[in-house]
């Protein structure tokens, strides 16, 4: 049996004939920027996220940057302002502050969520700080009711970088709406992927989502008059437009990747493997299945052999990527763990029961 890590044909085949109307009627209505299905797509996810504000962007990495870039234009961030970021993310985390401008402080996670960990993020503020950036990594908000009352406490903002946790619930509050601001990506493999890149900003902030639509569309905001030295970030007409027809059907996939976790967590028993922790199952989308196993490569190596495709998410940290030097001498000991023992294994809404078997059968088996 060949089970790859992720299916993405088979994910979107089964939504083939709405994607193709969709995409039909974008190419009949002759307008592919900044159109009818953006402002659309916008108002979905601001209604599905309950926020005020929904601006569609480029991709993930401009979506927190320009956050970032917003606040500066607003005066409430300056230059050297101190960002605290995870020590244990994907780079594009820790990219958006640099790129600012901004110096990111680096904290280590709860080894038993990968999320920050509140204790060590109360420890790392200094009178420089003025904003936590928290990752949702993997798909799950954990640790947040601590990190918003410290930010409450020292009046820093609050931004998401939500990339991996569309649909994630904390008391009823959803992943985009749970800080000051809050970065999406619709990478392809995201549990919500267009056929392409594609990035949001959600925000209950008027001035803010202004702002970042003025700054993605060349720093305007009435044609050919410019107000900012903007980018070109704008989500097109094409990606909206399918979007739209998959934002339908998150909440059931969502479901389908909890129910498929749920299976994988009663039934891999094997103690070479270390099996990711969730508090609350409303909290954890499982945009990743992410075990933890002292022989790595040997498992990666077993798992190929028996035909299952496997992933490391992520190889190298941050800090010890050679684009980040300057912050390679850091001792982040938690973090150098992590990426030294996290393996990802298949979980998305079209495996099939007897794949999650197969798979299941073969770890238990190592």
């Amino acid at each position: 049996m060949q089970i790859p890590f992720l299916n993405l044909k088979r994910q979107n085949i089964q939504y083939k004939e709405e994607l193709l109307q969709s995409f039909e009627s974008v190419i009949d209505s002759g307008w592919f920027i900044l159109g009818d299905k953006v402002a659309q797509f916008e108002e979905s996810l601001a209604k599905y996220i309950n926020v005020n504000h929904a601006v569609g962007v480029a991709n993930g990495l401009d979506a927190l940057s320009l956050i970032l870039r917003g606040y500066k234009e607003l005066g409430i961030l300056k230059k050297g302002d101190e960002i605290i970021v995870p020590a244990n993310t994907f780079i594009a985390s820790i990219l958006s502050v640099i790129e600012n401008n901004f110096t990111p402080i680096f904290v280590e996670p709860d080894i038993s969520t990968f999320n920050l960990d509140p204790i060590k993020v109360k420890e790392a503020i200094t009178t420089k700080t003025k904003a936590i950036l928290t990752v949702h990594l993997y798909g799950q908000i954990s640790g947040i009711e601590e990190i918003k009352k410290i930010c409450q406490d020292n009046k820093l903002l609050l931004l998401e970088d939500n990339a991996q946790a569309i649909g994630a619930e904390c008391n009823g509050v959803k992943s985009g709406a749970l800080g000051d601001a809050a970065a999406f990506s619709f990478y392809p493999g995201k549990n919500l992927g267009a056929l392409g890149d594609a990035g949001a900003v959600t925000t209950n902030n008027p001035i803010l989502a202004k702002i970042i639509r003025a700054l993605g569309n060349y720093g305007s905001d009435e044609k050919y008059k410019n107000k900012y030295i903007g980018i070109n970030s704008r989500l097109d007409e094409v990606q909206a437009s399918l979007l739209e027809v998959k934002l339908k059907y998150l909440d059931v996939e969502t479901e389908r990747r909890r129910e498929i976790a749920d299976i994988y967590l009663s039934k891999i028993k094997n103690e070479r493997i270390i099996l990711p922790t969730v508090s609350d199952n409303k909290a954890h989308i499982w945009h990743l299945f992410v075990i933890r196993c002292n022989n790595q490569q040997e498992f990666i190596k077993y798992m190929k052999e028996n035909g299952i495709g496997t992933m490391i998410h992520y190889p190298v940290p941050p800090h010890k990527q050679e684009a980040l030097v300057k912050y390679s001498s850091l001792k982040l000991p938690i973090t150098e763990a992590i990426h030294n023992q996290v393996v990802s294994i298949p979980i998305y809404s079209t495996l099939k029961n007897i794949e999650i078997e197969y798979i299941i059968d073969t770890i238990n088996k190592f």
